[in-house]
């Protein structure tokens, strides 16, 4: 192992937070992560990381070489790129939105693996905002703006919302005639990844947003099972409009309040603030802006 590849260990492992879960996700045994910040140390004559039985971390020297250690990784790959023809290569950790993901990103990979097949890309799916960092994703789909300062969301498009019930469910409460009209309806809340607590209805009303927080039937954390709720009839819904393109065809799901929809998400692609950006991080975000999110 080289000196660049001994760099490419200690950050991961600062960013992991780990010398197992650095190894897993580097290929390599935990041992040879551990033998591989040693041998560092020892030739810088500094202790960089402190080790306990709970946490790994970086000590203040430790958190200078990281930095030092991103810039010259950085620095190789940019110039390994100029003498490949600009092509990016290694491994490419994406996260997004499971529905997102299949609707917009899957349809259109086979032609982005093509022109990049150096790229080693594993895409994993969740609605929570992951921690980047320490869980080794490159960059995230999200849709919403995250107040995570430490990340950048370069916007991507906009989904349009709609507010959503099932006809067994609008049978028994009948169909609200405005935002004003919802007295007796219950919702399937959507719980906040980063607040923690239920997402209120909320709907633009002479061009004000305007919130309704009504009796909570079910909080979820997952958008699939927000979806299949309300085809069961257990409460309203906002969601974006794309992901119920057929269940509205098919009548299983009905539009309401169509005067006074909720105003559009924002779709993002989130990276760190810090960490200056890989050639094959580059390359996804400029294919990324060249997908219509605009729905």
């Amino acid at each position: 192992m080289d000196r660049v590849d001994e760099m490419r260990v200690f950050a991961r492992v600062v960013e992991a937070r780990s010398f197992r879960r650095a190894a897993q996700d580097l290929g390599i045994p935990a041992s040879t992560a551990t033998d591989a910040v040693k041998r560092t140390e020892r030739r810088l004559g500094v202790g960089l990381i402190d080790r306990t039985t709970r946490i790994v971390a970086p000590t203040l020297d430790g958190e200078a070489w990281y930095k030092r250690c991103l810039s010259i990784i950085s620095a190789m790959e940019d110039a390994e790129a100029s003498f490949s023809g600009g092509a990016a290569e290694g491994r490419l950790h994406v996260n997004a939105h499971g529905t997102l993901a299949r609707h917009f990103l899957l349809p259109r990979l086979p032609e982005f693996l093509a022109g990049n097949p150096g790229i080693d890309l594993v895409l994993s799916e969740g609605d929570r905002l992951v921690d980047l960092m320490r869980e080794g994703v490159d960059c995230v789909v999200r849709v919403g703006t995250p107040a995570d300062s430490d990340l950048i969301a370069r916007k991507l498009g906009e989904f349009s919302e709609v507010t959503l019930a099932s006809p067994k469910y609008l049978e028994r409460h009948g169909v609200p005639e405005s935002a004003d009209d919802l007295d007796g309806h219950v919702v399937v809340a959507f719980q906040s990844s980063q607040t923690g607590t239920a997402i209120p209805l909320e709907f633009e009303i002479t061009g004000k947003i305007v919130e309704r927080h009504l009796p909570v039937a079910l909080t979820v954390t997952a958008a699939d099972t927000l979806a299949e709720a309300a085809r069961l009839g257990i409460g309203l819904i906002q969601a974006p409009r794309y992901r119920f393109i057929e269940d509205l065809k098919s009548g299983q799901l009905v539009e309401i309040l169509k005067d006074t929809p909720p105003q559009p998400s924002r779709v993002s692609a989130l990276y760190p603030r810090d960490r200056q950006l890989s050639p094959r991080v580059r390359v996804f975000l400029a294919w990324l802006c060249q997908i219509d999110f605009t729905i």
